[in-house]
């Protein structure tokens, strides 16, 4: 290429200094940074809520939509329950107390008369004191035979794990790619600088 149209090139990018497109990516850099921060501060705040919400027994649907849509829209905003998870999962507790209470009161109020029915089928084979062992063996043995089961609440179901994108379009995804964007123009205007610097000195 001829040096008088190489210079006319080195004249035209000359204005465009280097460390401008590297100051830029840095402070767009610190942006996104910020953003990713608040990101992940706004999803634990948004668990919080669930869980106040799931104590006081509330609309526990509308918090856990609110972090499900905060979560998959933003980066850097999982609540990870895995075992490289720094956050535990959403977690109904509450919910899942309630429930097994309410299974427990249930199983009571269902073998309260087998059990009597028990003491009183035990008392005539067991005629003794109630602290009988054998008495007390045949009231569990009645029970267990009659009985009504407990059925275990699974608590997998009241825990949640929701994944953010790896990329968001939001303060802390744009920020990061014009950092990226930044940055790159920085390495080529410094490589065309010294590619041109080189070839006008021969």
């Amino acid at each position: 290429m001829h040096k008088r149209k190489l210079h006319h090139h080195w004249t035209q990018i000359r204005p465009f200094r280097s460390w401008y497109f590297l100051v830029l990516a840095g402070v767009f850099l610190c942006i996104g940074v910020y953003g990713l921060r608040q990101n992940n501060l706004k999803a634990i705040e948004l668990r919080d809520k669930v869980a106040q919400v799931d104590e006081a027994n509330g609309d526990v649907e509308a918090a856990l939509q609110e972090l499900r849509q905060h979560t998959h829209t933003h980066m850097n905003s999982s609540l990870s329950g895995g075992a490289t998870g720094i956050q535990q999962p959403v977690q109904l507790k509450y919910r899942f107390e309630r429930l097994v209470e309410v299974e427990k009161a249930r199983v009571t109020a269902q073998n309260a008369p087998i059990y009597t029915e028990a003491q009183r089928s035990c008392e005539q084979l067991f005629p003794g004191s109630l602290n009988d062992s054998g008495r007390i063996q045949c009231i569990e043995e009645f029970v267990a035979q009659r009985g009504v089961k407990e059925v275990v609440v699974p608590d997998a179901l009241y825990k949640f794990s929701f994944v953010s994108p790896l990329w968001s379009p939001d303060l802390a995804g744009i920020s990061l790619l014009l950092s990226g964007i930044f940055f790159i123009t920085f390495a080529i205007r410094t490589y065309l600088e010294r590619w041109l610097k080189n070839r006008l000195a021969q």
